[in-house]
């Protein structure tokens, strides 16, 4: 009886850490899907500030002299502000959808709690 619960021992052990490294490996895949959201979103924050830092006065300079310096820096205030957003919304749309609940862990733990106690 005592090798028994021994050997229980053991694979209860060896059970728990094999679900550790699962819930490991769950939540590092999780991590690198949402790096590329975050990704994303630097890339387009970090746009959209040198286009509207860097062209916005060359554009509003140029088209001013043309229709009027407060209708140009309007124009091309909304035209930099859609580019802005096209690069940042599927960004934080990938970041939104990412789950970093390990849930097969989860799952598998809750299976072999159950069996466990099956076994008592």
């Amino acid at each position: 009886m005592s090798d028994l619960l021994g050997e229980l021992a053991a694979s209860s052990a060896a059970l728990i850490r094999d679900e550790i490294d699962l819930a490991r490996q769950e939540i590092k895949e999780s991590a690198h899907q949402m790096k590329s959201g975050v990704v994303a979103v630097a890339l387009g924050v970090a746009v959209a500030a040198v286009a509207v830092l860097v062209l916005t006065a060359a554009a509003v300079i140029g088209l001013g002299n043309l229709i009027g310096f407060g209708l140009s820096a309007l124009a091309i205030g909304v035209v930099l502000g859609v580019v802005g957003a096209a690069i940042l919304l599927p960004g934080i749309s990938r970041i939104r959808r990412t789950n970093l609940k390990p849930e097969q862990t989860m799952e598998t733990l809750e299976e072999d709690k159950a069996w466990l106690k099956q076994l008592r």
